[in-house]
């Protein structure tokens, strides 16, 4: 139960502390230190379900804190370029939010946050002065708005530090081991060729909990540098779980045309049950033992490799949960590899982001300046802060019907705590803080449990309550900004609806066809690219595929064919002659034309001279006397092209 209240009366505590630090520094409007403590407390705990992690909500106050110093220089500069020309001035503001809203969609998550707010933050500036009718204010308010924001996120900080933060490594800690279990039960599906249906499930469920885990990592980073050694235990760690994932689907793989692939010595090694961490130890010392004691000819290369990065998984295991001195070994082992970083692969799903933003914070624009609208202002601020905020999301319009919902509550809860509850608390500090305090008490109830409604609800009230030292209580004035906020939230939800975001397909075929080239690219003698580490990126690629196309299990087992494909040729001995080396450039060129291909015609063509030069890449391996384990994963890699070519062109 004490957990359960713990984030309520944390949210509590900030909204109460902004509002007292800011009537003591007698800020001009308190309300923007009030709805930043809530927005920066509650939208953390929002995305997390509850409670959030320490350092979580530090993160997303600095990135705030960035995004809007960075959206007041902005809207100074267009102001001091334009103040004679209003209309360009606010076209100018409207493509840098939507400039800012495509940049955010490419760039990491977690960090889009300040770039959504930079655009808005301009916006808000430019409207909130020129609805005053004086642009010689607007140094004023990017003063003013900067200071209130960064005393909103003090207060959220030190809430967050007074009651209890919690730490993510106990989690952590019981993630890696119960990954390894995983990992093993995965590998007993594979080698015991039970129904693929089970195992594609297996595995799939892998993918996401090891992408959590390194997500996790990041969290741990924000809570505090002492984990650093930790972290960089968890980065290879990363690597290693999708190592054993690729290894357990590839023995999967083989014995769909190898039955014998698997010996029954090492079958009967893998079936042995380990339900815990020293159990699975157990295992791999065992089954080290009869590798090394065997023939080379009769070991399964996959399963060797398995142990092999299960061991390693077992070293670094140990550290991570002690955060010790990284010893000599385990630095080798951090250090063999270059960790390649994959490039957005979202960039029409970006470009449509910032059309959304730009068309409907200019059509605003041009309406207010057009009409006259004393509501304008209002509806401004909120067409640019759902536009901005909502299209980063997974579901933008899931999130714009958030924020309608609240607004639509925030009416009547807004009416009751301005009409009647503010005006009997004008006497009484004390009268205040409880009133605003219960107000956030209910609210942070119902933000962890992630209640649709309740976060637009909050800030909704506090925006058109305007904070004040003292209060005017200005029903009209009140009316005019509930109106505002109303219909803003109305016209971004419909912005949404009618600028449809049809990339989904397009960003499926390009990630399938990246896929491919990493699979083509593999095909290479030099030792530089070898030492490359895609599989990160590539697993990051495949687990956007999970979430784009849930449930369409053809695709994944294309792509994980294709990490496959990758990871083994990767490895494969090539014979180094300058014939195969031109051969392979040749082979990158032809996927590459793939994917830049602009039409569906000129793709399917490249993608036949691509089928076509692997046809006699082939007879030149034969050629050159290639051991089987180059030709046979370069004879799947083809085949498998060949069989999926319509998946992989038009999806």
């Amino acid at each position: 139960m004490i957990e359960f209240l713990r984030f309520p009366t944390k949210l509590t505590f900030a909204l109460i502390t902004a509002l007292m630090l800011g009537f003591h520094f007698n800020l001009e409007t308190p309300r923007w230190a009030v709805m930043t403590a809530g927005i920066v407390a509650g939208g953390t705990a929002f995305a997390a379900g509850g409670d959030p992690y320490a350092g979580a909500l530090r993160h997303r106050g600095v990135l705030r804190i960035i995004g809007t110093f960075l959206g007041c220089i902005a809207a100074l500069t267009i102001m001091i370029a334009t103040v004679r020309a209003p209309v360009v001035m606010m076209l100018l503001c409207c493509i840098w939010a939507g400039l800012c809203v495509w940049l955010s969609s490419l760039i990491k998550v977690e960090n889009a946050y300040a770039l959504g707010l930079a655009g808005y933050t301009a916006l808000i500036i430019v409207v909130t002065t020129d609805a005053y009718g004086s642009l010689t204010l607007a140094p004023q308010f990017a003063v003013e708005r900067c200071s209130e924001i960064v005393l909103g996120i003090l207060c959220a900080i030190l809430a967050d530090m007074i009651f209890s933060p919690r730490s993510i490594k106990k989690v952590i800690d019981q993630e890696v081991e119960s990954l390894l279990v995983a990992h093993y039960k995965l590998l007993q599906l594979c080698v015991a060729h039970e129904n693929k249906e089970e195992v594609d499930k297996a595995w799939s469920a892998l993918v996401r909990r090891t992408a959590a885990l390194n997500t996790m990592r990041n969290q741990l980073m924000l809570e505090s540098s002492h984990w650093q050694n930790a972290s960089r235990r968890m980065a290879m760690l990363n690597t290693l779980s999708l190592t054993l994932i690729t290894q357990a689907a590839e023995t999967f793989l083989i014995q769909n045309s190898r039955a014998d692939y698997i010996p029954p010595q090492y079958r009967l090694l893998v079936e042995k049950e380990a339900g815990t961490v020293s159990e699975v130890h157990k295992r791999m010392k065992i089954m080290r033992r009869v590798i090394t004691a065997h023939s080379s000819k009769n070991m399964p290369l996959t399963l060797a490799i398995w142990v092999g990065a299960a061991t390693e998984y077992l070293l670094l295991l140990k550290g991570i949960k002690t955060n010790s001195r990284i010893t000599a070994i385990e630095e080798n082992i951090l250090q063999r590899e270059v960790v390649i970083q994959a490039r957005s692969a979202e960039t029409h799903h970006a470009m449509i982001n910032g059309i959304r933003t730009f068309v409907a914070t200019a059509l605003g624009s041009l309406f207010w300046l057009y009409s006259g609208w004393t509501s304008g202002s209002g509806c401004m601020v909120m067409l640019a802060v759902i536009t901005a905020l909502a299209m980063r999301m997974p579901n933008p319009l899931m999130v714009a019907k958030d924020f309608l919902y609240g607004m639509v509550v925030a009416v009547p809860l807004g009416s009751l705590y301005f009409m009647y509850i503010m005006p009997a608390t004008q006497q009484s500090a004390l009268l205040l803080c409880i009133a605003l305090g219960v107000l956030g008490f209910v609210a942070g109830i119902f933000i962890q449990r992630r209640q649709i409604g309740t976060l637009g609800a909050l800030a909704g009230t506090l925006n058109v309550l305007v904070l004040e030292n003292p209060m005017p209580f200005d029903i009209f004035f009140f009316l005019d900004n509930l109106l505002g906020q109303v219909i803003g939230c109305f016209v971004a939800l419909l912005v949404i609806l009618l600028i449809r975001d049809k990339s989904k397909a397009r960003t499926g075929r390009k990630l399938l066809n990246r896929l491919m080239y990493a699979a083509v690219a593999a095909l290479t003698t030099n030792q530089a690219r070898r030492r490359e580490n895609h599989l990160p990126a590539l697993y990051q690629q495949l687990f956007l595929l999970l979430n784009l196309f849930p449930g369409d299990i053809d695709k994944y087992r294309v792509a994980l064919t294709m990490i496959i494909g990758h990871q083994r040729l990767r490895n494969a001995e090539i014979p180094v002659n300058a014939d195969l080396s031109a051969f392979h450039r040749q082979l990158r060129y032809t996927a590459d034309q793939v994917i830049a291909a602009g039409s569906d015609e000129k793709r399917r063509q490249h993608f036949q001279q691509l089928l076509r030069e692997f046809d006699i890449y082939q007879q030149k391996l034969r050629h050159y006397a290639a051991p089987d384990s180059v030709t046979e994963p370069v004879k799947r890699l083809a085949d498998m092209l060949a069989k999926y070519q319509n998946t992989l062109l038009k999806i």
